[in-house]
């Protein structure tokens, strides 16, 4: 799937007021495209979301600031059927009964590494089975 701005223009609205985190989102769209080359993107005014048949995952920059969290970032988001304990999960939440979001920063492409991408697999393959 060719993917550029070109293509999704409105990509580039979404990081208007932070324009710095941009080349975090491209490197980590590229990870996502190429272990997922079959998947459809939604571009919002606040984030970049991540579609099989259903929504997946998410990128999208902090829309404020938050106590605590300094540096430049990006969030990722994604579904699961459990919830995920582990240290680079900064937030989640249950909005439906056995169906966890959660959210992690992204601060260098680099983070984007086999532990991120078997998540994001199993919120894959979550999501083809809600």
């Amino acid at each position: 799937m060719e993917n550029d701005c070109a293509l999704y223009p409105d990509i580039l609205m979404v990081f208007q007021k932070l324009p710095a985190a941009y080349p975090i989102y491209e490197a980590a769209e590229a990870k996502i495209l190429s272990a997922f080359p079959d998947i459809r993107i939604k571009v919002s005014k606040t984030q970049i979301s991540f579609y099989n048949k259903y929504l997946f995952a998410a990128l999208w920059p902090p829309v404020r600031k938050i106590k605590g969290r300094l540096g430049l970032y990006i969030v990722l988001t994604f579904g699961l059927g459990y919830r995920v304990e582990h240290p680079r999960i900064v937030e989640s939440v249950e909005p439906y009964p056995n169906r966890w979001t959660h959210h992690v920063l992204i601060t260098k492409p680099e983070e984007m590494d086999d532990q991120i991408m078997n998540w994001l697999r199993e919120a894959y393959d979550f999501s083809l089975h809600k």
